[in-house]
């Protein structure tokens, strides 16, 4: 039996952990730069703003509507993503983190109450972090992620499914009638892996609720769509074809860009930059024990500065051993945006990749062939100790408490060119000492 937990509407739900004067209001979460809205609370969707809806368009509701907008403090919703994960996390023998905000639990061996430990958790989660949560149990994933839509459903929206579904719904407890009523209800495009595209066609084929694709063709499916269709249906009829991944698989590929505050034009400000690009993504591969035969770094102006020149170009530069040392890809990475950066132009963007992903331990024992040699591995002593003494001293400290000197020029200015425009970002109550609220007697 699986769980999947689900914090409702979760960047405005952290934020009102903090400011209790958001309860009640329609509020959006805004990109960076304030681009769009990439969060809304309840209220908001009720105004008709849609996910991802730029700003431009829904500001006016500010004076309107009294619309709240706040820009996005990631390092608040991470922070608080991790103190839930880890409430949760008890409850079961196996956790999976699916993202910020969902994670599913296998319950495989408990024989207890689930709905009833659904809402203790719901209740633990609430009183301990202040976010909301939607609980939903099925046999599978597919039927847990359907039964956590139902939860969230039900007690947003009184009516659309009954009362007693609402927060926590498990459809292992429900009666055969009772879940064939649930998935008559409940539209095909609201089944985790069906996307918009495949919603479309599947209603051309008269597919329009859940049970009508748990009563089609598995078969046919396939040929006409894919197997991951097939294993969805497959899924919704109770055949577990997925488990909790503990350990997810390694990313293929790393990459952090930026879009600037201000146009860039000066060569350094770039370099340092994209120095300061290349230490996060080493850090993250560092992370997951891969090593990188490659790196990618773009530069771009924007196509909507009209009246700037254009030049967005690209390159990627092969490393003659794979690593994950911090010195080298910034190295490499500087490299790159040297011959690409040209004079004259309004840069607003630059990302580093790293591509050609390797495991640690696969490009070592390659290495070990050559041990023979005396000083075989000689450039390389001491670089997994230095690095791992890099990464302690920036989790103790903070991101950029040590970095390479390219990177540092930055950090010392305040990274003040590479900031997102964050107009209404609220403080980092969490993570920041200087910006732990006060409360005055």
């Amino acid at each position: 039996m699986f769980a999947l937990v689900d914090v409702n509407n979760m960047y405005v739900s952290c934020e009102r952990v903090f400011r209790p004067s958001l309860l009640g209001r329609p509020v959006v979460v805004l990109s960076n730069n304030d681009g769009c809205a990439i969060a809304r609370s309840n209220e908001a969707k009720d105004l008709g703003i849609k996910m991802a809806q730029p700003w431009f368009q829904i500001r006016h509701l500010r004076r309107e509507a009294g619309l709240m907008a706040l820009s996005a403090n990631f390092e608040l919703y991470g922070d608080m993503s991790s103190r839930m994960m880890a409430l949760v996390g008890e409850y079961a023998p196996r956790q999976e983190i699916y993202s910020i905000d969902e994670c599913f639990l296998d319950f495989d061996g408990v024989r207890d109450h689930l709905a009833g430990i659904g809402r203790d958790m719901r209740a633990k989660v609430l009183q301990w972090t202040g976010l909301p949560t939607s609980v939903g149990f099925g046999p599978t994933k597919t039927l847990a992620k359907l039964a956590n839509h139902v939860a969230k459903t039900a007690d947003r929206k009184p009516g659309s499914y009954p009362a007693q579904w609402a927060q926590v719904c498990n459809l292992a407890e429900l009666s055969a009638l009772d879940l064939e009523l649930l998935m008559r209800a409940t539209e095909v495009g609201n089944v985790w892996g069906v996307g918009r595209k495949t919603s479309a066609r599947l209603n051309e084929q008269g597919i329009r609720s859940v049970l009508d694709l748990v009563n089609a063709d598995a078969n046919t499916l396939r040929g006409q769509f894919s197997v991951v269709l097939e294993k969805t249906v497959l899924e919704l009829r109770g055949t577990c074809c997925m488990g909790v991944d503990e350990a997810p698989a390694a990313n293929q590929q790393i990459m952090c860009s930026r879009s600037f505050g201000a146009p860039v034009t000066e060569l350094s400000v770039l370099v340092e930059l994209v120095s300061q690009f290349a230490s996060r993504v080493a850090e993250k591969a560092r992370q997951q024990r891969s090593v990188a035969g490659a790196v990618h770094v773009f530069v771009s102006t924007s196509p909507f500065r009209q009246q700037d020149r254009q030049h967005s170009p690209s390159g990627t530069l092969p490393l003659s051993r794979p690593t994950a040392d911090t010195r080298g890809l910034v190295a490499a990475a500087v490299r790159l945006v040297q011959g690409l950066v040209r004079p004259g132009f309004n840069y607003v963007k630059a990302g580093v990749m790293l591509v050609d992903l390797q495991p640690e331990g696969q490009v070592q024992q390659e290495l070990d062939l050559f041990a023979g040699m005396e000083d075989a591995g000689a450039p390389t002593r001491g670089r997994d100790q230095l690095m791992g003494a890099l990464d302690t001293l920036n989790q103790r400290f903070g991101k950029g408490a040590v970095s390479v000197a390219s990177a540092a020029r930055l950090e010392a200015r305040g990274g003040s060119v590479a900031a997102a425009r964050q107009a209404w970002r609220s403080a980092r109550y969490t993570t920041r000492l200087d910006e732990i609220p006060t409360v005055h007697a």
